[in-house]
């Protein structure tokens, strides 16, 4: 071999290592990804709903459901991670504990607590009673079974869905600004905070979106999943029906917007309406569809299957077996101190600002309310800032170019927050150790927030509170001299973390959890953290990612709120001072950031390090305790000579209603709802008639925003009820003839039920 060939022979072989390495490096961009959506929208009759602790604001039917919407992404061989998004409240750990229990006896050690994330939207008109812990079961009179085997059941099945979705793909993440969508509700709070921290940004809230897009190398787009900070509070604390609020909203409008893009459903963006593609406008003069109506009368309550609700489902007919349906998140980020009711705090009764201080008016809190962008409609404000959001989303979904490289890791500990010791910086340039408390909530607590105050004469940025309110407080638990130095300057008003009787007021081990795909980086936290306390938790785990990094790498950092499960509010260590609510309801103290702070840069560490985590104390699983007060159902009647189903006001014979004006309202002898949920069904049903094949298909149900699902009963234990259906006919609707379909189950005898349906007669929309 000539000197030539030995240099040619040796320049080649580098080449080949260089591209060896080229693919080593490029490896970690192989991903499989799948995503999954159940139906996770529990009893809309006769459960308190969590959020508000508001004892009279209690289901009664449904604005749009709920949903339980899962991505998993794997390495080929190696770590997977799954990470859910929940139209609810906020995580629970009992849910947590139940549903991996499931995944281990389906999948074993595949999805463990280390791997799994279950965040919540913080929707506050979803129903309650599945947490474990009496602080947050008092309102909705213990535990709800109902409420909680629908979570656990809808998480399952998504999960599922996504694990049998896995296919090789790709993500790609954007960031943009939202400007319009959230305001700062303790804005004196925040000013507390160090003014060199302040200057350091532009606004007192965050406006960051962060998206990812999931790619399939066949499918193309498959979903996307987005991390923005705005409050589930568009809908107020007096609102009955089940409703995802604005994030959920925005969910739905985003899936059907990508629908359209597909062409499996004819769809337009700005009135949120989905309507079916084999529907047309063919139809003639307004009096042939009116004598075509008069012909088409009421049927009557009939006795049907339990598949009819499901097979009569709008998104039934959108689903192709070989492709998987589009799936998009709205997540929930650091929005502790986050209002979506935009247009700032009123007093009801003058109609001036509130107090700066202490969002009163004339020192009371109970008129003191923020105005969303459709008020005094709130249903108006869902939709509106759900569909900025979905309008920022679909922008960043559309101009999502860069690619997320790397490995796919995980860490995860429990941590006892209410004995924590926590290295702080002291104030003479050293460091100092402090410790978390037992937990316990202040009087601001009590006052509520602009989104739905509280009652009686509390107030938020209470440093003090009052003898009387003391006394009641003493007669549950008066809490130690350390419970009361370790948590001032917060007057405590309930010291949970000391009351025990029947079993724990409040959780102490919290879960905390970082998942890494490439470079984003999302941050599981237990809670709500306010604007600032979030943003220092990122930049402290982006320090230690950067400081760690051998290569420099940029990472995105998210937090990912109310996940896996609850423990109210964390603030700064300046905002607690001034005990306004989110102060008042950081349960572990002044230092309870710190703690957080110093525990995920442990994780942090870990985590680039490649080190096994302690993974910590257990949480205590206490579903065998738990107590309900909740009346079972025990029969649903209607007067003689009637059945379930049968329409007790119906349209007028012949009628004709405006498309994007009128409303149209049909009522129907019904039964209690909790009978059956009609998971992944349907309650309510607007069907428009085909003419040429003579049948009835289906155009818009009760995941419809435009279509309303009221049930109510003369008096509280009434065995009879009646079911109104709203129709609010969108601009988008085709000219034509329409019915309203009411399903439901009746529980005729004990443990005896039976499904039923009825139908309105025709009416003509134009």
């Amino acid at each position: 071999m000539t000197r030539w060939s030995v240099s040619m022979h040796y320049t080649y072989t580098l080449f080949l290592l260089f591209l060896l390495k080229i693919q080593c490096v490029f490896s970690y961009s192989d991903y499989l990804i799948g995503l999954g959506s159940y139906d996770i929208t529990g009893p809309a009759a006769d459960v308190n709903m969590m959020g508000y602790a508001n004892m009279d604001q209690v289901t009664s039917g449904v604005h749009f459901r709920l949903r339980a919407r899962s991505f998993i992404v794997a390495e080929p061989n190696r770590k997977r991670f799954a990470f859910v998004n929940l139209d609810a409240g906020m995580a629970s750990q009992l849910v947590t504990i139940k549903v991996i229990e499931r995944l281990k006896q389906r999948y074993g050690e595949l999805y463990t607590e280390e791997n799994v994330a279950i965040s919540g939207t913080h929707t506050h008109a979803g129903p309650g009673g599945y947490l474990q812990y009496i602080l947050y079961l008092v309102t909705s009179l213990g535990f709800v079974h109902q409420s909680f085997n629908a979570l656990v059941d809808g998480i399952e099945q998504s999960i599922i869905q996504a694990h049998e979705n896995l296919r090789p793909g790709s993500i790609l993440i954007n960031k943009g600004e939202l400007l319009d969508a959230g305001v700062n509700r303790s804005p004196s709070a925040y000013l507390n905070n160090p003014a060199d921290e302040r200057s350091k940004y532009e606004y007192d809230v965050d406006k960051e979106m962060t998206l990812v897009k999931f790619v399939d190398d066949q499918w193309g787009p498959v979903g996307s999943f987005n991390w923005f900070a705005t409050h589930g509070t568009s809908m107020s604390r007096t609102n009955s029906l089940i409703s995802g609020d604005n994030k959920g909203t925005a969910a739905r409008i985003m899936e059907d917007w990508f629908e359209k893009k597909e062409g499996r459903v004819s769809y337009d963006v700005e009135s949120h309406r989905r309507v079916s593609s084999i529907i047309t406008d063919a139809y003639g003069k307004h009096q042939d569809l009116l004598q075509m109506a008069s012909s088409l009368l009421s049927t009557g309550g009939e006795t049907v299957t339990r598949m009819s609700s499901v097979a009569r489902r709008v998104r039934s007919g959108f689903r192709h077996a070989d492709k998987p349906s589009f799936v998009s998140a709205f997540c929930q980020t650091n929005c502790g101190d986050v209002s979506p009711n935009v247009l700032g705090t009123f007093c009801i009764d003058t109609g001036l600002p509130c107090d700066f201080n202490h969002s009163t008016c004339g020192g009371k809190n109970e008129q003191c309310y923020g105005r969303g962008p459709g008020y005094p409609d709130e249903f108006e404000s869902t939709r509106l800032i759900g569909e900025r959001q979905f309008k920022k989303a679909a922008d960043l979904f559309n101009t999502a170019y860069e690619e997320i490289q790397g490995k796919v890791d995980y860490r995860h500990a429990f941590v006892d927050f209410s004995k924590l010791e926590v290295t702080i910086d002291g104030q003479d340039g050293g460091s100092e150790v402090v410790k978390t408390c037992l937990a316990a909530m202040g009087f601001g607590f009590a006052a509520g927030t602009t989104d739905g105050p509280g009652a009686f004469d509390f107030r938020q940025g209470d440093d003090h509170g009052n003898t009387f309110w003391r006394l009641v407080r003493n007669f549950l638990k008066n809490p130690t001299e350390e419970q009361v130095r370790c948590h001032r300057p917060k007057p405590i008003l309930l010291d949970t973390g000391e009351m025990k009787q029947p079993y724990n007021w409040a959780p102490s081990i919290l879960p905390v959890q970082i998942l890494r795909i490439g470079q984003l980086v999302i941050l599981c936290v237990p809670g709500e953290f306010t604007t600032m306390a979030g943003r220092r938790l990122r930049d402290a785990v982006k320090t230690v990612l950067k400081e760690g990094s051998s290569y420099g790498e940029e990472f995105s950092v998210v937090i990912a709120g109310l996940t896996n499960t609850y423990s109210q509010y964390i603030a700064t260590f300046e905002e607690y001072q001034v005990q306004r609510y989110e102060g008042a309801s950081t349960l572990y103290g002044p230092h309870t950031l710190s703690g957080y702070i110093q525990e995920f840069k442990k994780l942090a560490h870990d985590l680039l390090s490649g080190q096994a985590t302690d993974p910590g104390p257990q949480p205590p699983d206490l579903l065998d305790k738990q107590i309900s007060l909740v009346t079972p159902v025990v029969a649903d009647m209607t007067p003689i000579g009637t059945a379930f189903g049968d329409v007790i006001s119906d349209v007028p014979q012949s009628s004709k209603f405006r498309k994007g004006i009128d409303i149209v309202t049909v009522k129907f002898r019904s039964a209690n709802p909790r009978n059956d949920l009609m998971t992944e069904g349907t309650f309510a049903l607007v069907e428009r008639w085909l003419e040429g094949r003579e049948t009835w298909v289906p155009v818009y149900d009760d995941d419809d925003i435009c279509l309303r699902f009221k049930w109510s009963r003369p008096f509280k234990l009434s065995t009879r009820s009646s079911a109104s259906i709203e129709w609010r006919i969108p601009e988008t609707a085709s000219i034509g003839v329409y019915r309203i379909t009411h399903f439901g189950s009746a529980k005729t005898h004990l443990n005896s039920t039976h499904h039923f349906s009825g139908s309105s007669s025709a009416l003509v929309v134009y």
